[in-house]
């Protein structure tokens, strides 16, 4: 029996951007909910999560970005920006606040559809690993030092305190964490973060690097088991 294809909501004021996105989505097979402004999305999407998010962020009533962080009060839920071909300081703020990716309009339905099966890629790889035989579970939790990581569950842990990742930032520490004190270059953690054949730049991990220092030094204001090297990459330390 087949599964049932994914639902993609989409949040936008522009109605003709509504219109063709959800045309070449559903052709694509996937099932779409629309929505005009980020204040009629946040209920549906909070009470009825679909799998994956793609949000603009220059909206009336509520922007992307406040609908952003409501959301991530409350759950991991997969989300992609719409950002505008200026503002290239929104898509940064918008990796920072734990969007999993971004795509400046004007934009290739194509590559967004790219995108959007890329992150439900990696979301349904961490799904389907949660519902793998209780047996196996020691075997999925990654430990070092003060860190642990259960890879079934997405649960990430400092000192005991959860903190709260992105599919995207699960990755690229869980690449880190494998290889303590080996240095991970830029190009490694996009392979890791994004394993199919979708560019991103090096901001976008850059990005992802500060929003995960900052989510663990809300737990532990002295956290710096994530290293930078100028020039290199960056490094886990397990202290």
């Amino acid at each position: 029996m087949s599964s049932a294809p994914a639902t993609i909501a989409l949040v936008d004021d522009d109605r003709n951007i509504l219109t063709s996105v959800s045309i070449a989505l559903q052709a694509e097979g996937y099932t779409v909910r629309v929505y005009s402004d980020g204040a009629s999305a946040l209920k549906a999407l909070t009470d009825n999560p679909p799998d994956l998010a793609v949000l603009d962020i220059k909206m009336p009533r509520m922007d992307g970005m406040e609908l952003l962080l409501k959301l991530r009060e409350k759950s991991n839920l997969p989300v992609i920006f719409l950002t505008s071909k200026d503002t290239e300081i929104d898509e940064a703020l918008g990796l920072a606040m734990g969007a999993d990716d971004y795509i400046g309009k004007p934009f290739s339905q194509r590559l967004l559809i790219e995108r959007i099966r890329a992150v439900l890629r990696r979301a349904q790889n961490r799904a389907q690993a949660a519902g793998e035989n209780a047996e196996e579970e020691e075997a999925r939790t990654l430990t070092r030092g003060r860190l642990s990581m259960d890879t079934g569950r997405h649960r990430v842990t400092w000192d005991g305190k959860e903190v709260q990742l992105t599919v995207t930032e699960f990755l690229i520490l869980e690449t880190l964490a494998m290889r303590p004190g080996f240095v991970k270059s830029r190009d490694q953690l996009m392979d890791a973060a994004y394993q199919d054949d979708v560019y991103v730049d090096d901001r976008t991990i850059d990005s992802h690097i500060k929003r995960l220092r900052k989510k663990f030094r809300a737990v532990d204001s002295t956290f710096e088991a994530i290293e930078t090297l100028y020039g290199v990459g960056y490094r886990f330390d397990e202290e």
